[in-house]
């Protein structure tokens, strides 16, 4: 491990806290490995870019480990990612840059929002699953395959449990809203509601996740809701990320659904986006972001 860096990649947020707590995650992750060597960098919205991280992580090592600290892949991982490594490799040619998958809906991701939806249950004094509702609640992509990935989340909770109504909603991008399925259970009999944002880390849209739960809390007085909370620090992640640092999926390959495939490389010009402008800038840095045309 002494010539090997891990570079735990994560989305980024305009929340500040949001960056802050992935920061503090990265510290606690040392503390359980401190024989390892482990950077952190951000997508968008932070100082420290996809350029830097990697070439942070490619000081004095020989090979970088990327992990992307994303649960679902979409444009991102599936995108920018892989051409920020490809760049990186330019940059550094006596460095192997490996990337691991993201954490992704699997098993893992699972036990974690079945013991949210436990707590919840617990918050309402355990009502009757048959009339709680539930509602897991994702951030939403314009990638079908990533909205997709959490609607396996919602059908495996559903034949898991007792409840009649598992239903899926997002905070942004595509549909249906929060608003919409709230009306729909309460209209299919639902007495009280949980609803689990699937979420790591705090950031503007758990503050408008909030908010909108105090308006509809308004809307239906009759009704009990309970709301799960960002779950990145939850003891199943710490694990999940150990079991992807330690390449237990090495079998299957390093490699993203997209790295590696012509049709990303022919897609580029098109999805591949300048985040510099999301950089956070109050200590003064400078650092650019990868563009199609560096690749």
């Amino acid at each position: 491990m002494n010539d090997t860096s891990f570079l735990l990649v994560g989305h980024g947020s305009r929340n500040r806290e949001g960056n802050q707590e992935i920061l503090h995650f990265a510290a606690q992750w040392r503390e359980r490995h401190p024989e390892w060597r482990i950077e952190v960098c951000f997508i968008e919205h932070a100082e420290v870019l996809l350029n830097e991280g990697l070439d942070r992580a490619a000081r004095n090592a020989r090979r970088v480990i990327a992990l992307p600290f994303i649960l679902n892949a979409a444009g991102h991982v599936k995108m920018e990612l892989p051409a920020a490594l490809n760049a990186a490799r330019l940059r550094h040619p006596g460095v192997h840059f490996d990337c691991m998958r993201h954490l992704g809906m699997g098993r893992e991701i699972f036990a974690v929002l079945k013991g949210q939806l436990d707590g919840l249950m617990k918050q309402l004094d355990m009502p009757d699953p048959r009339t709680t509702g539930v509602i897991l609640l994702g951030r939403g992509s314009s990638d079908t395959g990533a909205n997709g990935e959490l609607a396996k989340m919602a059908r495996w909770l559903l034949e898991d449990g007792d409840h009649d109504l598992v239903d899926l909603a997002f905070t942004s991008i595509t549909w249906p809203r929060l608003e919409t399925v709230v009306q729909r259970q309460v209209r299919l009999g639902m007495k009280q509601i949980c609803i689990i944002p699937v979420y790591l880390f705090t950031g503007v849209l758990i503050e408008r996740i909030k908010a909108q739960l105090a308006r509809l809390q308004s809307q239906y007085p009759e009704m009990a809701f309970a709301l799960g909370t960002h779950f990145g620090f939850d003891a199943g992640i710490f694990d999940l990320l150990d079991a992807r640092a330690a390449g237990y999926e090495l079998a299957e390959g390093g490699l993203l659904e997209c790295d590696g495939c012509k049709y990303r490389l022919a897609a580029e010009e098109t999805h591949l986006h300048d985040h510099s402008h999301t950089q956070d800038r109050s200590e003064g840095h400078a650092h650019t972001h990868l563009h199609p045309t560096h690749a």
